[in-house]
């Protein structure tokens, strides 16, 4: 499968690899509101600790999510608050 750069694989639950069209960004980078999302591995929100600590030294707007567990998705409440707070996300992962 070759991919385009304005598309992008869907990182979601599905059961199938799907390709969607990529949505542009919203905001100059550097005036993002930077959403940091811990998927509760552990170890995963000291890596995001680090991340938040050098986005915040250089003045970026950093929000903090948290999964309840690592081996389910997101609830959709995270997932929503997520969309309509933030305009880029760093999903934490760890192993």
């Amino acid at each position: 499968m070759s991919y385009s750069i304005n598309a992008m694989r869907d990182p979601t639950a599905e059961t199938e690899a799907v390709e969607r069209d990529r949505i542009p960004p919203k905001t100059d980078p550097s005036n993002a509101t930077i959403g940091l999302l811990s998927i509760s591995k552990e170890r995963s929100a000291e890596f995001l600790d680090s991340v938040e600590s050098l986005l915040t030294a250089k003045g970026h707007n950093v929000l903090r999510f948290e999964k309840p567990t690592h081996t389910k998705p997101a609830p959709e409440g995270i997932l929503q608050d997520i969309v309509e707070r933030c305009d880029v996300v760093v999903e934490g992962l760890a192993d």
